[in-house]
């Protein structure tokens, strides 16, 4: 038997439903091997092909989607996934749930923008698994076997999961729940301002970036704040209702470069108009410079 292995093929940008967190927007790099046979080429897969069929397949099962347990004990599902049509384009599921302490969670999409994952919670163990499942029948017959990798970035430094969605996003970007765990570096004055960078992390930890626009409702349930997001898409109708503490609100979208400068006009205004550069990251390896003043 023989073995071949491609290394960082994708990077799924996704978030998920925890019951403690909230909405985890996450970016994964995915390392990939596959066993068998060698084919009448002397090869298990052609590389070409790994990279071409295994990348998209990952891309279409997880990348830009909200993954939520499907066990997780407080959620409600409509309509019913077994019994509805939900293949068509721009049928809807709508999703409620409740965290670990009793707030309430509310998400309407194109089916096609969730995954209903086997188990309590998303772990790096049950996705692989699943995931695995999705790929395994699109191999060719003499691949007898695939390991998948999913794994973080390593970051030294202030890094931050964040969810938003770009309603104006002709592609699966316009899915109002899915994210990015993304690195930040700020400058100030052309110095490294680490204790900076670690404020906006925290202040963005496991946050949903909302745009005001988009924003339809604020009102209170059982004295929990909450505010309603509504928008449409060519791929169909978004909508999310979430506890406000969960959420930073800005007036412009929420792509990387409104959002990096966002932060480099922010602080710079803490710091009565000191010259800042942010290098704010969109998951791996890719991000946008942003300076203030300009």
């Amino acid at each position: 038997m023989a073995a071949l292995f491609v290394h960082h093929l994708t990077v799924m940008d996704f978030t998920y439903v925890d019951s403690a967190r909230g909405l985890v927007g996450e970016s994964w790099i995915v390392d990939v091997v596959l066993e068998g046979a060698l084919d009448e080429h002397g090869m298990v897969f052609d590389f070409g092909d790994v990279k071409k069929q295994i990348k998209r397949l990952l891309d279409e099962s997880f990348d830009h989607k909200l993954i939520v347990p499907a066990a997780l004990a407080t959620l409600s599902v409509s309509p019913d996934p077994a019994a509805a049509n939900l293949d068509k384009a721009g049928a809807l599921l709508t999703l409620a749930w409740s965290d670990a302490k009793g707030r309430h969670w509310k998400h309407t999409s194109p089916s096609q923008a969730v995954v209903l994952l086997p188990g309590s919670e998303v772990t790096k163990a049950n996705s692989t698994s699943w995931l695995i499942r999705q790929i395994r029948p699109h191999l060719p017959a003499n691949v007898s076997g695939i390991r998948l990798v999913l794994r973080n970035e390593a970051i030294e430094g202030a890094f931050y999961h964040y969810s938003h969605g770009l309603k104006s996003h002709l592609g699966n970007c316009q899915r109002i729940a899915h994210g990015h765990r993304s690195q930040l570096q700020i400058l100030v004055d052309g110095q490294r301002t680490r204790e900076i960078e670690q404020e906006w992390a925290q202040r963005w930890r496991d946050i949903y970036i909302g745009t005001q626009e988009d924003l339809l409702e604020r009102f209170e349930l059982e004295g929990v704040s909450y505010l309603r997001f509504a928008y449409s898409g060519t791929q169909g109708e978004f909508e999310l209702t979430l506890p406000s503490d969960c959420v930073y609100l800005i007036e412009t979208a929420t792509t990387v470069e409104l959002l990096a400068r966002h932060i480099a006009r922010e602080t710079s205004t803490a710091l009565s108009g000191r010259c800042v550069e942010v290098h704010a990251f969109e998951g791996v390896w890719k991000g946008a410079i942003a300076y203030y003043p300009s």
